[in-house]
């Protein structure tokens, strides 16, 4: 039974579409502003809110929370709706009240505005980022997989700009200038997207029940499953607290500048992870990526010293978007029914679940979170390691036409933070 349009499917036919590139480009901008900006610009930010706000840790922590909930909701709408990954006309409001939930955080100095404001912005920013992400896989599915790698790299663009910004006003201004800024950011990128041309409405597919392969892939999908869940609980931790507990034992720049690097390394890291994909097992780079990533998050609380920050930002940065490219692309080569949906689903809760775990222990500082959410990752990389055996890398071939995998995969992939590059042989 077909979804109902609600008005929202305002797609309409183009004359021509942009370049590749410029598409890709496009869509980067869209993933800047929604995650780099809107989502994530609250890490730098929130050690300034601490120290001239009055913002407490548990409260910060529950900011953080608010927005993950947001980001939820704005993802299974995403699923329940598919009408809204369509609608350009969705894309440009919610590039608009993001905006807005950027500059009213300045206007406000209650707890409870500003998590409302913040749990808007998770709706906001999930809903972009569905939209950025059909678009490029519907798009650009003819085109090289590292084009789309390389649009996902927005995101740690819009992280390193976003990290610049309070870098530079954390000597000139305060926690006020700092959302002002970040707002002004997210609209310049607003402006760069507002012509992105969202997925089409794909054609009824031919396949059926039938379609699916039997081959039993329950276990290896229950272990992607776990693995990708506590990446979810662990990673976010680092991803809402890092600059905060490196600004704990460092002078104040560092916080800042290492959130920058982070960005930096994030921004060629899909496409990387994906690279790699295609050359080796995806399970052992899944594992690899995750302990390096656990190193990383603990190097601050383990060691300390500039040195010791600098480092940790640049794993962590070069490992977040890359963990979800090879999760969701391993699902994906599974055929499991709804796997990246699934699997999304498991990764915002564990979004969730995260800054609530750990709020207990930010009364000693931050330090003590870092060490569990590292301990979380790691356990994340023994399901990795459960993965390995007897994988799966040759599925039996089903329907591959292009109506298909545009109901199934794009379809599918609506909510996720970071959706799997297609395989060189399916592009």
């Amino acid at each position: 039974m077909s979804s109902p349009d609600l008005g929202l499917s305002s797609v309409r036919p183009h004359r021509t579409l942009h370049s590749p590139r410029g598409h890709a480009a496009q869509a980067a901008a869209a993933l800047a502003a929604g995650m780099g900006v809107g989502r994530f610009v609250y890490t730098p930010i929130l050690p300034l809110m601490h120290t001239q706000a009055g913002l407490s840790a548990s409260a910060g922590a529950n900011l953080a929370t608010a927005n993950y909930v947001g980001y939820l909701i704005g993802a299974l709408a995403g699923i329940l709706v598919p009408a809204l990954v369509r609608s350009r006309l969705l894309l440009r409001v919610s590039l608009v009240v993001l905006t807005a939930t950027l500059a009213g955080m300045p206007t406000v100095h209650s707890t409870g505005a500003w998590l409302a404001l913040r749990l808007l912005a998770g709706i906001t920013s999930a809903l972009i980022f569905v939209i950025a992400v059909n678009s490029l896989l519907g798009h650009l599915r003819p085109h090289p997989a590292h084009l789309t790698g390389w649009a996902f790299g927005g995101v740690g663009a819009g992280i390193a700009l976003s990290g610049l910004v309070v870098l530079f006003l954390r000597a000139f201004g305060d926690w006020r200038s700092a959302w002002w800024a970040s707002a002004v950011l997210c609209a310049l990128m607003a402006v760069a997207c507002w012509t992105l041309r969202p997925e089409e409405t794909p054609a009824p597919s031919g396949g059926g029940a039938g379609s699916h392969p039997r081959t039993r892939v329950h276990r290896w999908f229950s272990a992607l499953f776990v693995s990708y869940t506590l990446e979810g609980i662990g990673y976010i931790v680092a991803g809402t607290f890092l600059v905060a507990a490196i600004g704990q034992g460092s002078p104040g720049w560092v916080g800042s500048g290492a959130w920058v690097l982070a960005g930096l390394a994030a921004v060629p890291s899909s496409a990387l992870w994906a690279w790699f994909g295609h050359r080796w097992s995806r399970p052992g780079l899944l594992l690899t990526a995750l302990v390096i990533q656990a190193v990383g998050i603990a190097l601050p609380a383990v060691v300390g010293g500039v040195p010791a920050a600098l480092v940790s930002a640049i794993l962590f940065g070069a490992t977040f978007i890359g963990i979800s490219t090879l999760t969701l692309a391993a699902g994906a080569h599974l055929r499991f029914p709804r796997s990246v949906a699934l699997l999304t689903a498991g990764y915002s809760v564990g979004q969730i679940l995260g800054p609530l775990a750990v709020t207990p222990l930010l009364h000693h500082g931050y330090h003590q979170a870092l060490i569990l959410a590292s301990a979380v990752v790691l356990a994340g990389a023994v399901a990795a390691a459960v993965l390995r055996v007897g994988f799966p890398h040759a599925m039996p071939v089903v329907d591959q036409s292009p109506a298909a995998r545009s109901a199934g995969e794009v379809g599918q992939s609506a909510p996720v933070y970071a959706c799997p590059v297609p395989d060189e042989d399916e592009a």
